[in-house]
């Protein structure tokens, strides 16, 4: 008995001690990954995340604040009027409303949202004034607007001519049908001509130089959506979460599968846990997958993260999702993420 109680003594010393050298390992200067992130960098998804990167990076090349360079890097995509999934010009919902959705969170932990926002063409602006200047973190329909228009936003008509005619079109037959990866214009054309109806939204990850995280996710939603409806964008902990002692997650794609598995916090707890970026993403599509395999076969979602080393990585339910990203070495990276039923498309 002596003998046996020494032996769980030494065991529970022995795990003891491996759990401080790995901590040890995490903060010893001599460890280059930990000591020495890549960093700054910004990714986001998309194509169009190009140029939403190009202008985060006016700010995280002068060693501005992620926060700041998160906000500006998305209002490209939200001013983008040739981009009919954000901001001003995107698709409307099955009535002709153009509402839109918006969150942001900081290295701290503080957050903002706004929810089937119409009339404001920058609703990652007002979903940063929420976390700003109210003890609220989300306000949605009516009295985002209130708050906005309050706060010096301007109103305006944001259903422009060519997502009217999209949107008048799609009334002929009221087919509710949304076409994957409409985003990826090298795919679009390949395997989608003459299709225009998409769903989407872009997400946006930054390291600046002081090593503090910060993210922003901003959509106009699902095409010819029923009025009123929310996805994943705009809701802390599915669109986008953020954790300065781990890394950030965003997601893409079908948002109501993303907030049935809480997916970005979800890939943030894996990161926390030791998974690589990319390992954590495949592993919140794989529960995706898991939960509903025969819905999971015809829709797209998509997740991105970036951990406090800098390191990024991506993963997918089906092929044609691209992200951006953009670093001291690169500032106009397109990349190609892994998806789940890429053997199947092999066969």
């Amino acid at each position: 008995m002596h003998s046996r109680r020494n032996f769980i003594k030494q065991s529970v010393l022995g795990a003891a001690s491996i759990g401080t050298l790995v901590a040890a390992v995490a903060c010893d200067p001599k460890n280059k990954s930990a000591a020495n992130p890549k960093k700054p960098i910004v990714i986001s998804t998309w194509d169009f995340g190009v140029a939403a990167n190009k202008a985060a990076w006016e700010i995280l090349g002068k060693q501005g604040r992620a926060l700041d360079a998160v906000e500006k890097g998305v209002q490209v995509a939200e001013a983008d009027l040739s981009n009919p999934t954000v901001g001003k010009g995107g698709y409307p919902d099955r009535d002709g409303h153009v509402s839109l959705d918006a969150c942001i969170m900081d290295e701290a932990g503080n957050c903002g949202s706004v929810a089937a926002l119409e009339h404001i063409a920058h609703p990652i602006s007002v979903a940063r004034l929420v976390m700003e200047k109210t003890p609220h973190v989300m306000l949605v329909g009516e009295g985002a607007l209130q708050f906005a228009l309050e706060n010096g936003f301007q109103k305006e008509n944001l259903l422009i001519p060519s997502s009217e005619k999209a949107w008048k079109e799609w009334l002929k037959e009221k087919n509710y049908s949304p076409v994957m990866n409409i985003e990826n214009k090298a795919f679009a054309a390949e395997k989608l001509p003459g299709n225009e109806y998409n769903h989407d939204t872009i997400g946006m990850l930054a390291l600046d130089e002081q090593g503090n995280l910060s993210g922003a996710c901003t959509t106009s939603g699902m095409a010819f959506k029923m009025r009123g409806r929310v996805g994943d964008s705009p809701i802390i902990g599915a669109g986008l979460y953020v954790d300065n002692e781990v890394g950030g997650a965003t997601s893409t794609g079908v948002g109501e599968e993303v907030i049935r598995t809480v997916g970005s916090f979800l890939v943030v707890e894996l990161m926390r846990q030791g998974y690589s970026p990319e390992e954590a993403c495949k592993e919140a599509v794989m529960r995706i997958v898991k939960k509903k395999p025969d819905i999971a076969k015809n829709i797209q979602v998509g997740f991105l993260a970036l951990n406090k080393q800098g390191e990024y990585g991506s993963y997918a339910l089906q092929d044609g999702f691209t992200f951006a990203v953009c670093h001291a070495e690169k500032q106009d990276l397109i990349e190609k993420g892994k998806f789940h039923y890429q053997a199947e498309e092999t066969k």
